[in-house]
């Protein structure tokens, strides 16, 4: 059973609402980055560490900070991607992209751009 035209629409909104909070997320890293260059250039010293173990922790923050906005950025791929094929082909929206099969309403509606569904 194909999804409703309620259900896409409810589908679209869902991954608007997503790719927002996603471009919100992302800015606010960017912009916490601008803001520490932004010192740094100033000549601010307080941000330096003053132990070995601060480097490392400052160091392993911004890795995971990197592996974060990666993360978002695919996921934004993603909702990009899910909008086009919403628009483009709704009719196949919500089926599995190997097997056909249909993505529970339920899935879709936590993650809206699943292209496959879970397995039993």
């Amino acid at each position: 059973m194909a999804l409703t035209a309620s259900q896409l629409q409810h589908l679209e909104q869902r991954l608007h609402e997503e790719r927002t909070r996603l471009l919100a997320e992302l800015q606010d890293f960017v912009g916490e980055e601008s803001r520490e260059d932004s010192q740094h250039l100033a000549g601010d010293l307080s941000k330096f560490p003053t132990h070995p173990a601060d480097l490392g922790t400052d160091v392993a923050n911004e890795a995971l900070e990197a592996s974060v906005s990666t993360r978002r950025s695919a996921e934004l791929a993603e909702i990009d991607a899910a909008l086009e094929r919403l628009a483009a082909s709704p009719e196949t929206f919500g089926l599995d992209e190997q097997s056909g099969d249909e993505i529970p309403f339920a899935r879709l509606d936590i993650i809206p751009y699943a292209r496959a569904t879970v397995a039993p």
